[in-house]
């Protein structure tokens, strides 16, 4: 028969074994996990950097287009200054003399309704003084 220590001694290397063995299961798992993310990298990096150069193109055109726009934008509002200094110019040009010809003809229009009646034209318009 097996004495009290060796039967400990059996238990210990039994569990050893054991650990090992569960350590051997955990080690090959992770190396294989680590083999799938290394494929997985690599593939990923083969994907991206076609699509960096893709977007470098993109934003570079972007960017040209965007000069384009910018100055686009530059002489619309060089345009649209040049109308309002035209539409200033063609106000003051036409509606002075209309407002002074409506004025014109709504004083001889109110002397002729004023003779028609028989008021004199001093009167009328001293009335419409007060």
């Amino acid at each position: 028969m097996l004495t009290a220590g060796e039967v400990a001694g059996l238990i210990v290397a039994m569990a050893w074994a054991i650990l090992v063995c569960f350590l051997i299961v955990v080690l090959v798992r992770l190396a294989r996990l680590l083999t799938e993310t290394t494929k997985m990298v690599s593939e990923l990096s083969e994907r991206v950097v076609p699509l960096l150069e893709d977007v470098t193109t993109a934003v570079g055109e972007t960017n040209r287009q965007l000069v384009a726009v910018e100055a686009i934008t530059r002489d619309v509002k060089q345009v649209s200054g040049h109308v309002a200094k035209v539409s200033d110019v063609t106000q003051n040009l036409v509606t002075g003399p209309l407002i002074k010809l409506a004025a014109l003809t709504h004083g001889v229009r109110r002397a002729l309704g004023a003779r028609r009646s028989g008021r004199s034209v001093p009167r009328a318009l001293e009335r419409r003084r007060r």
